[in-house]
């Protein structure tokens, strides 16, 4: 698949090959709502767990006689009607983390990338900015016809320049390939992607 490369601001930079193994591959709402749902589980934060009266360092020793005190009888510090003792029925860690086959992973961004290849994807040379300032950086974006949601990829590392201007844009975000992830491309109107990127992108399969 030959798509056309353009500069930053919009202007022609030739032509680079997608590779239809990575970039042609028909997309499956079911794979693509597997990974999604599994990508997102997986960010689920837990609430940190309460500790119970096992948890406490406390003494299990018999601290009164069991008859004559005129109260209670107790035999561990730790029960939760003691100041410093365990809390009863509090919050219990939770994991909400789920297991999916890399194979399954990888198939779900092939299709992810290949969905914003028939709409949606845009090639550019580099993220590299002469004037790296927001206002600089928008009128870029007008030229390229660039709007709404849109998700910036480069090779290693994001150019710095680019990351700190890009920043103040609302919709703008901008991430490494090997960051690259499904929920990300698809919540995002366009994929602008580098050449490095491409090639990032493609070695990540072929590797």
């Amino acid at each position: 698949m030959k798509v056309k490369v353009q500069k930053i601001d919009g202007k022609a930079a030739g032509d680079v090959e997608l590779n239809d193994a990575v970039f042609g591959v028909e997309p499956r709402a079911d794979i693509l709502h597997r990974v999604v749902t599994w990508q997102l589980e997986n960010r689920r934060a837990t609430a940190r767990p309460t500790r119970e009266r096992s948890d406490v360092a406390r003494t299990g020793k018999k601290h009164g006689p069991q008859k004559g005190s005129g109260g209670a009888r107790h035999g561990d510090r730790g029960a939760p009607i003691f100041i410093g003792g365990g809390k009863a029925h509090g919050a219990r860690k939770r994991d909400f983390n789920q297991s999916l086959n890399k194979k399954v992973r990888a198939l779900g961004l092939k299709m992810a990338l290949s969905s914003k290849a028939k709409d949606g994807l845009v090639v550019v040379d580099s993220l590299e900015l002469k004037d790296a300032k927001t206002k600089a950086l928008q009128g870029h974006f007008d030229k390229a016809g660039l709007s709404g949601k849109v998700l910036f990829i480069d090779g290693d590392a994001v150019n710095d320049g680019f990351a700190k201007a890009a920043s103040n844009l609302p919709g703008i975000n901008a991430m490494p390939a090997m960051g690259a992830n499904v929920y990300d491309i698809l919540k995002h109107d366009t994929l602008v992607l580098t050449k490095d990127a491409v090639e990032k992108l493609e070695a990540r399969f072929n590797g």
